[in-house]
């Protein structure tokens, strides 16, 4: 009795989200895409009044070197810049206050994100510390709880996944609780987003299907949740057939310049929707498991999605049926039940063909609970999910993932 009224309670907290979603004005980057279009990003910086950049990536994009191009780009245009290739793969505190400070030293009066979800996430951070100089990055956990813009904001994905380039939000671990938390605000949202597909030919394939299936969480989750529009689920829908056409092909040749470049789009799409409509439990273990374990985000997406799809196939089943008929895997006319089993199955076949396993190896028994708490914690009520579950469904579904 008391669990359905809990249930009932998250519901009415989700619709009256809902009707926030629908007139709520989002901002939206300006959107650069296609091959060469890396080098528009100078005069979009002059153009914005900015001087001299703090340019945010990690050390193996340094490493292989992917981004001198961007740097000499800038000398070239005579826009300094100072380089922090210091972010971890899960984005801690301490990476946000470096950052921060190397920011500060220099002088630098805009930033620019250049990588993958991390360095997306690191970046956003940064500069709601430099405008927010009295909120620690704990204070503003959570949703709008940045209070001032942040400097101008240059968004260049490296990965066609997170598609943190259009998103409202930044992920950030705390390495003393080991848990990783959500930063939620459109003064995060950047002003410039650039999609060049050159900078993902180089893509190992392993980061090429982990990402792309990210992307296809973002925009399955969004559009079964309860918040979707028309606008978004759109959006969703042609990410959804981007990816399934695009995907297991570029795994195989990621040379292929135009299906990188649908990828980047399809991920775009997805984030565009899911920064509208939220996302979900597989996001919410994901968090959990990449703050206990730094398991890679996009990895622990698409392991977990098809086992929430499985739970939530019944409550979503018109949902999925409709992505099945947009991904070109079933016709309307086919029975919703047939259509719905038939998507997960395609999520299940895409993950077996990309040698993406079914289980996590570092997931550990006795952390079951705990993981289920605080993935709870984070998505109820917060993300308008097609099945409410429980502490105890919770631990279900993660002990599935034990090897």
């Amino acid at each position: 009795m008391l669990w359905t009224a809990t249930k009932g309670a998250f519901r009415v907290v989700h619709y009256i989200m809902k009707a926030g979603v629908a007139i709520l004005p989002m901002p939206v980057p300006e959107l650069l895409s296609g091959a060469g279009s890396l080098q528009e990003l100078p005069d979009k910086v002059k153009a914005a009044g900015v001087s001299k950049v703090l340019l945010v990536t990690d050390p193996g994009i340094v490493k292989v070197r992917l981004v001198e191009g961007l740097e000499n780009s800038l000398k070239e245009n005579d826009i300094q810049y100072a380089l922090f290739d210091g972010v971890q793969p899960n984005p801690t505190i301490q990476n946000i206050e470096d950052g921060l400070k190397l920011y500060l030293s220099n002088g630098c009066n805009g930033i620019i994100a250049f990588g993958g979800g991390s360095p997306m996430d690191c970046a956003k951070t940064i500069g709601a510390r430099v405008t927010n100089p009295k909120q620690s990055v704990s204070d503003m956990r959570g949703m709008f709880k940045v209070k001032k813009a942040i400097p101008p904001f240059f968004a260049v994905p490296t990965t066609a996944g997170t598609g943190s380039e259009t998103t409202l939000a930044a992920v950030i671990t705390d390495p003393e609780t080991h848990e990783k938390f959500a930063i939620a605000s459109f003064k995060l949202i950047p002003g410039v987003a650039i999609l060049d597909p050159d900078l993902m030919i180089g893509l190992p394939p392993h980061i090429t299907s982990t990402t792309g299936m990210d992307a296809l969480t973002h925009a399955i989750e969004a559009y079964i949740g309860l918040h979707g529009t028309s606008f978004t689920n759109e959006l969703a829908e042609k990410a959804v057939k981007l990816i399934f056409e695009n995907l297991e092909e570029v795994y195989k040749d990621g040379s292929n310049l135009e299906k990188r470049n649908n990828m980047a789009l399809a991920s775009y799409y997805a984030g565009s929707a899911f920064t509208r409509c939220s996302v979900g439990y597989v996001h919410a273990i994901a968090h959990n498991l990449g703050g206990l374990y730094s398991v890679p985000h996009g990895l622990a997406n698409a392991v977990i999605l098809p086992y929430i799809l499985e739970y939530s196939r019944k409550e979503a089943e018109g949902k999925l049926a409709r992505l099945a008929v947009a991904g070109g895997i079933g016709k309307a006319d086919e029975s919703p039940e047939v259509l719905s089993n038939r998507f997960i199955e395609k999520v299940k076949s895409m993950n077996a063909n990309m040698d993406i396993p079914t289980t996590i190896k570092e997931l550990q028994e006795k952390d079951i609970p705990l993981i289920a708490i605080r993935a709870l914690s984070e998505a109820n009520p917060a993300y308008p999910v097609p099945r409410i579950i429980n502490q105890k469904e919770c631990e279900e579904i993660i002990r599935k993932l034990l090897s």
